[in-house]
């Protein structure tokens, strides 16, 4: 299918992935964004070898690199903060790193600037209020009160996509996994170049994102899912981090502003059905949100748009494009959702305990191969 009107629903890392690749097909796209800020959260992201290859792919790789840092190894330790492996990452586009640490507001600042520049236009502040496949055409009506037609609809809406409810109302539901995910931003040694994850029931990880900046990730168990106020909360993710190596309990003591922690419990989903209705179709994590235990949360959604925007041109019906789509991303989405969840469920004694080394180079090796 050549020249299409297409709608994107969702500003983020997916949906904007997905304009750019569709923009390179040479179809028309419309993105809509329901935050008219347009703004991120202020922490960072690790983007490994296959994004390097995406991004590549995307004709982005050397703007995406200008604004992080390349490392080429994953660094285990124990609980008690002894190293005991340091897994190479393979690199899949030669001579560019396997790695990137970056700031979110950075990668959000690289997609955006590529997605206007692109062509497709972006409407902020703009959500779908109805969704209605003709057979021929999907009509939307939008919150500015405008109604337009498009040959195909994107939700990429993110883990409680409004889009997957209103074509799939019957679909699964995210489950919380009984684990939130803590963040702040450090100042980085000058030696911290490679990722550095600390095994235990509190997951512990360190990534660089800037010349300047890393960023620590904590995982903890938390029962009920709770709600955390945003007044004393560093307190609190420093008292979280009270039995951490001696290495993670110095960079605890710096964790002082209540407006840099960023605190999140996760949900996780997998649809194991049709990705699709109709003329609409869902990504990244509207159809398979997995918890951070791998890093490829962010890398799934851009696989996604560029196998999206590959089938679309290799087919002559949505339906078929779709299918075509959902055959070629299912079981790497659908392994790293479930071995994530694994690690998950092992940290918080739900499950066997995972050896994070041995799941950190299988994930290498799959996501590895083409996509």
């Amino acid at each position: 299918m050549n020249d299409l009107n297409i709608l994107v629903i969702g500003g983020g890392i997916g949906g904007l992935t997905s304009a750019i690749a569709l923009r390179g097909k040479g179809h028309k796209v419309t993105v809509i964004e329901k935050d008219p800020d347009w703004a991120v959260y202020g922490v960072g992201i690790i983007q490994q070898s296959n994004v390097i290859r995406a991004m590549d792919e995307l004709d982005l790789l050397d703007d995406y690199l200008a604004a992080g840092v390349p490392f080429d190894n994953v660094a285990i330790h124990t609980p008690k903060g002894i190293k005991v492996a340091e897994v190479p990452a393979p690199r899949l586009v030669e001579g560019y790193p396997a790695n990137v640490g970056i700031g979110r507001p950075a990668l959000h600042k690289v997609l955006g600037d590529r997605t206007i520049a692109s062509g497709a236009e972006v409407r902020l502040g703009v959500v779908a209020n109805s969704i209605d496949d003709l057979g021929e055409q999907v009509r939307v009506g939008f919150s500015d009160g405008k109604t337009e037609e498009f040959d195909v609809v994107i939700g990429a809406d993110g883990v409680y996509s409004d889009t997957r409810k209103k074509i799939m109302p019957d679909a699964a539901k995210p489950e919380f996994t009984g684990q939130a995910v803590w963040r702040y931003n450090f100042e980085r040694p000058a030696d911290l170049n490679a990722l550095h994850a600390y095994n235990g029931p509190i997951g512990i990880g360190l990534v660089p994102i800037s010349e300047a900046l890393m960023y620590m990730y904590v995982t903890t168990p938390e029962p009920g899912k709770p709600f955390y106020e945003t007044n004393g909360i560093a307190k609190t993710m420093r008292d979280k981090l009270s039995a951490a190596p001696p290495q993670i309990q110095i960079l605890a003591a710096r964790i002082t502003e209540d407006d840099e922690v960023v605190y999140r419990p996760m949900d996780q989903m997998m649809l194991y059905g049709d990705w699709h209705s109709g003329r609409v179709v869902l990504l990244g994590d509207s159809v398979h949100a997995t918890t951070p235990h791998l890093g490829q949360g962010a890398g799934m959604a851009i696989e996604d748009s560029l196998v999206l925007a590959d089938e679309l041109s290799n087919h002559d019906t949505p339906d078929d494009a779709f299918k075509a789509y959902r055959d070629r991303r299912f079981e790497r989405c659908k392994y790293i959702v479930e071995k994530s969840l694994a690690i998950c469920h092992g940290q918080i004694g739900k499950g066997p305990l995972v050896d994070q080394a041995a799941a950190t180079g299988e994930m290498f090796g799959i996501v590895s191969q083409p996509i």
